[in-house]
């Protein structure tokens, strides 16, 4: 790198000078270059890549002059590359240009990329950073999830939400805590049954956090070359380093089980290796977040690096419903008064068994080819198969209670005798009389 400062040049390719002739004059070696320009083509790359190729790094900010739509306003000139927030996308007549893929990877390695504001550009929108991929199967190691401080609240328990409100406060108030000589929290696992909102939470999460939520695709990083699914793993991490974010690495158990486990080939055990070293150093500009099904499989090693283990649990009554409030949506008004049946059904369910069957009920609603009443009927039948005999009798005192179905009804639905339903029915309404009536007056 130079030791002095090289003079600034403002050139527009338009009134005030090539960008590409004033580069190729100043740019030295080792370089570290910092630019504003509405646009970036492979064009450019092709002309300048023997002295891009040589510099350390290069800060690209990105705005649009009024000039830029005026030059092309109807859009008809032709996208030679773009980076949107999937990725690199290149236009289907280059992705075979060698040029095309030299500068992909130029950009992946040596350039920071910032936007002034949401642009039309002429060639493309750029986001931050190219997303890492594979470099066998071209897929993309992460998803990206971009949510907004309003989205909704998972369900969760209260002890769950205030561990991840002091999360939150942590990361909204690292200078105090740097005041202390204090780090945020910088990562965590989730344990749970599938469907009880780990990922969902991860969303939510990031969205409080205005970061993006990066997710490792399995599918992608695992790859049928040996020593490939390492090199993509360290890839996924590395790029999530270098910015603010959340990383959530879902199903974990999947590559970081147990070293001792003989069934698996030795490239998984080198996996864990790297998730290892990378928990203990990842930085507290970000946050590194885990999800397992089953915990009981993670090398215990991993367990003592993470800075906190949540642990989410099947909901309970008044969590689900909740839920079947929430689900129900606009539709509670016609599906109101079988809210405690119905949670009573969903109880021991996830979130997402839950949510899927309410959007059932709704669809079948919608196109009008059943009732609500034969819905819920015919799904409390399905349900009370699965249930105990006392929780059968629980059931169709419920619905003894709250619907206007006969005693025969709930006989067929529950398969308890109507002369069980009578008598726990009458037993329980004589108990309810005489709590009420033990209640002191106010």
């Amino acid at each position: 790198m130079p030791t002095t400062p090289i003079n600034s040049g403002l050139r527009d390719n338009h009134t005030r000078g090539a960008v590409v002739d004033f580069l190729k004059e100043k740019i030295q070696p080792g370089s570290h270059l910092s630019i504003v320009s509405a646009y970036f083509t492979i064009y450019a790359y092709e002309s300048l890549f023997n002295s891009l190729d040589n510099i350390a790094e290069l800060e690209f900010l990105f705005g649009e002059p009024r000039f830029i739509s005026s030059l092309d306003p109807d859009k008809t000139d032709k996208k030679a590359f773009k980076i949107e927030d999937e990725g690199l996308a290149l236009s289907n007549r280059l992705q075979q240009k060698d040029v095309a893929r030299r500068c992909a990877e130029w950009i992946r390695k040596k350039v920071k990329i910032r936007s002034v504001m949401q642009t039309n550009l002429l060639h493309g929108k750029l986001s931050d950073q190219t997303l890492p991929v594979d470099d066998e199967s071209r897929l993309s190691l992460l998803k990206v999830f971009k949510d907004t401080a309003d989205r909704e609240r998972p369900l969760l328990s209260n002890d769950l939400e205030e561990t991840l409100n002091q999360l939150i406060q942590e990361r909204r108030q690292t200078e105090r805590l740097a005041a202390l000589g204090l780090l945020p929290t910088r990562s965590a696992i989730f344990v749970g049954q599938p469907g009880v909102g780990k990922t969902v939470t991860a969303r939510w999460l990031a969205a409080q956090l205005n970061v993006p939520l990066y997710v490792l695709d399995l599918t992608a990083v695992m790859s049928s070359l040996l020593g490939r699914s390492g090199g993509n793993l360290r890839a996924a991490l590395d790029f999530a380093k270098r910015t603010p974010c959340v990383l959530l690495l879902d199903e974990i158990d999947a590559i970081a089980k147990r070293r001792s486990d003989d069934s698996d080939i030795g490239e998984l055990k080198r996996l864990v290796t790297v998730i290892l070293q990378e928990v203990d150093e990842w930085p507290a500009t970000g946050l590194l977040l885990a999800a397992t099904n089953h915990p009981e499989l993670i090398d215990p090693a991993l367990w003592r690096r993470f800075d906190l283990v949540i642990e989410f649990k099947s909901p309970d009554m008044p969590a689900v419903k909740e839920a079947v409030k929430r689900f129900l949506g606009p539709d509670y008004a016609l599906f109101g008064r079988w809210i405690d049946i119905l949670s009573f059904a969903f109880n021991g369910e996830s979130f997402s068994d839950i949510e899927r069957d309410i959007q059932r009920f709704r669809r079948a609603v919608a196109l009008g080819t059943t009732s609500d009443a034969d819905l819920i009927e015919e799904f409390v039948k399905s349900r009370a198969s699965t249930l105990d005999h006392p929780a059968r009798i629980d059931l169709a005192v419920l619905l003894a209670k709250q619907t206007r179905l006969s005693q025969h009804s709930i006989k067929d639905i529950t398969g308890v005798s109507r002369d069980t339903i009578r008598k726990y029915a009458s037993s329980k309404s004589s108990a309810s009389k005489k709590t009420a009536e033990r209640k002191p007056s106010p």
